[in-house]
This record gives structure tokens, sequence and C-alpha cells, in this order.
């Protein structure tokens, strides 16, 4: 018997090639007299943003850009943008970039179309609404934030706290492979695993809107995913891979967004924001660890979707010997492109994991989700072992 679920999602999703150079044709109906371009340095540096901004000059709009955004976006950051958008009489939100400045932007809209204090909006379904026009432009095939209702902001020096509403999802999310041709092999690589997770943990979430629709848009990006990391890494002008890579981001968006994310990103988040280690590295160093922990719960589950990423192991019939290579296979995968696999990789050490422990135990919004329960001392022992 199937239950009752919901499932939300961005009301207009164009996956084209070259599609930013349209992007004024695309958006048209959303876009206003002055819409307002929410990017970063990095974006900026490489011209990626240029053709989009040029389509909405030459039609006669009223174009202002805010490129100020950084990793892991501190709240101060937020609020000088909705003013510098609040300057412009901004009539849209165009957020441009990674999901960190897609996120910016998602707050922007919801901030100055609703008046509300970003204080009272905090958490699940707080949001008052309404938002200005958002259209969402990711130049990272990872986050699958232009098809999530979330946006993850850094308040004080390391909590990562979130706003999470249907209101932040945009009006049209705009997918160009052509975009992500640029990306590094180590972003590409952490951003790429990133989205593995995402549909991991979607497929195994406890969220009681667990959901038929997210389970199979989940494999169906574990397939694009598993099938193409490899190749966008070593063959980064692949713009076939890039394009499977950029829509299997966006499946397992849609299937988190809707079932949501549990434990790896939630000792993933203090890394983040302790260490300043990139999203998608902190989730890999974790991944593997976390899956061995939950396989005493979820070996079927995992089992299940192992082959998705690594066809092979569909030829292990028992389902926790399959978990079990699976997770094996995860941690080695990150490990052949490159990534650091281990904590004391990136400067963590011992003496640092009580703190990280304690800050992940906060995540409780995610870690309800997860498929075994963990007290403290569980994820302090997870550390350890990622060490």
């Amino acid at each position: 018997m199937i239950g009752a679920f919901t499932f939300n999602t961005s009301q207009r999703i164009v996956f084209e090639n070259g599609a930013a150079e349209r992007l004024a044709v695309h958006a048209a109906p959303f876009l206003g007299a002055r819409p307002f371009l929410v990017t970063d340095p990095g974006i900026v540096s490489l011209g990626l943003h240029a053709p989009s901004e040029a389509s909405m000059r030459a039609k006669g709009l009223a174009l202002e850009r805010f490129s100020d955004v950084v990793p892991d976006p501190p709240r101060v950051l937020v609020q000088q943008a909705v003013e510098a958008a609040q300057a412009h009489g901004a009539t849209s939100i165009v957020g441009f970039g990674g999901g960190s400045s897609l996120d910016v932007a998602k707050l922007v809209a919801l901030l100055l179309g609703s008046g509300e204090d970003l204080e009272e909006a905090w958490g699940i379904n707080n949001a008052k609404g309404p938002r200005l026009p958002l259209v969402l432009v990711p130049t990272t095939a990872g986050t699958g934030s232009e098809v999530t209702p979330i946006s993850i902001i850094t308040v004080g020096e390391e909590e990562k706290r979130g706003v999470v509403s249907p209101y932040l999802l945009p009006d049209l999310a705009i997918l160009d492979p052509q975009l992500t041709l640029g990306l590094p092999g180590p972003v590409t690589a952490a951003t790429g695993i990133d989205a593995i997770v995402h549909a991991i943990e979607a497929y195994a979430s406890k969220s009681a809107n667990n959901n038929p629709v997210s389970r199979a848009l989940a494999v169906e990006a574990l397939r694009l995913l598993g099938a193409n990391i490899e190749t966008v890494v070593f063959s980064p002008g692949n713009l076939d891979a890039r394009g499977a890579m950029l829509l299997g981001s966006m499946l397992a968006g849609m299937a988190f967004a809707n079932s949501p994310v549990a434990a790896v990103h939630a000792l993933a988040y203090p890394i983040g924001g302790t260490f300043h280690v990139p999203h998608g590295l902190s989730n890999a160093l974790v991944l593997p660890h976390v899956l061995k922990f939950n396989n005493a719960v979820s070996a079927a589950t995992y089992a299940e979707i192992a082959p998705e990423v690594f066809p092979a192991l569909a030829e292990i019939e028992h389902h926790e010997s399959r978990a079990e290579h699976f997770a094996h296979n995860l941690a080695d995968l990150g490990a052949r492109l490159g990534l650091e696999t281990r904590l004391q990789d990136v400067g963590i050490f011992e003496h640092h994991l009580p703190k990280l422990a304690r800050d992940a135990m906060k995540q409780t919004r995610l870690l309800v989700n997860n498929p075994r329960d963990l007290s403290e001392e569980d994820v302090l022992e997870i550390y350890r072992a990622a060490l």
C-alpha cells in the first residue's frame, strides 16, 4: 500500500545546451523590468554570466548584479544582497552559479517579496512568503539547489542554519550543460559526489514523506551519476557526460527536496562550517562511514541501489555483503577522482572530533531522517573511523 505524500518541485525546467544565452527569452514571463542577478566573483572572472546578462540587456531590461557571494555564505552577506536588490527596485531575482549563489538568491527573493524577518523564517515551513519572481541557473552539477526548497546559510562563526519552504522553489530553473564545462576536476568530483549523496539519502530516508516519486528519481539520478562521474573528471570536455551529470544532479535534488537527507549531511555540515571544507568534499569524507553504520538496519535498502552506481555489484547476491561493498566502492571512487579521503587530509584530528560531534547533533532536522538513530557517541565513532 502506498501511503500519503506530498511532492513539490520547480514550476518550470529548461534543459538545453546554450540555454543561458537565451535567458531573457526563457525567463520572459518572470523578469519584469528590473532583474537583479546574484552570483560570485569566480563566475564573473570566467565570464560565464556575460551571455545571460547580454540577453537581458538586449531586451531593454535594467539589470543590476550582486557578485559578492562566497562559499558557506554568512547571514550578513544575505542582508547586503537584500539591501542592494531593494535599492535597485528589483522586479525579479536571478541566481546564477553554484549552490551558495542559488541559496542567497532564494532568500533575497523571499525577504524582499515578503518583507519578513529572516529570524522568523529559519526552520521548516516557517517562511510566510510571498517572494519575488525567481529564476535559478546552476553552474555546477551537485547541489540540485535549482529544484529544492532549501537555503543553507552560515550563522555566527560556524553554525549552518536552513530555511525550508516551498516559497524557495523558483519559477524557472535553467540547466545549461555548457556552463559546467570549465569546472576544475576537484570541484567536478566533489559536487558529483554531493549529488550521489543526495540520491542515496533520499532513497533511504526515514522521513514520513519518503515516496515512490522521490525513490524513482533517486534511482535514475544514481544511474546517470554513476555512469558519468569519472568521465567528466578525466574527460572534462565531454558535453554529453556533463549534461548527464547536470540532469542527475537535478533529479537527485528533486528527490531529496521531498524525501530529506540525513546523517551524512548532518556530519558534513560541521566539517564545512568549522574547517571551511567544500560541502561536496565534506559529504564524501563521511559518506562511506555513515553507510557502514546504517547497514545494521539499511543493508537491504542500500543493496537495492548499489548496482545503479556500480553495476558489477549486482553479481553479489546477499544484500549485507552488497551493501558493505557499496560503502567500500564509494570510498574508492572518491580516491580515484583525486579527492581527499580522510579527515586528517583536510586538517582535522582527534582533538577536533568532540566538538564536531556536538555540532552534528544540533542538526536535528537532518538526523531525524536517518535510517538508524545516532547518539553523540555514535557520531564521534563515525568521525574517528573517517580520520
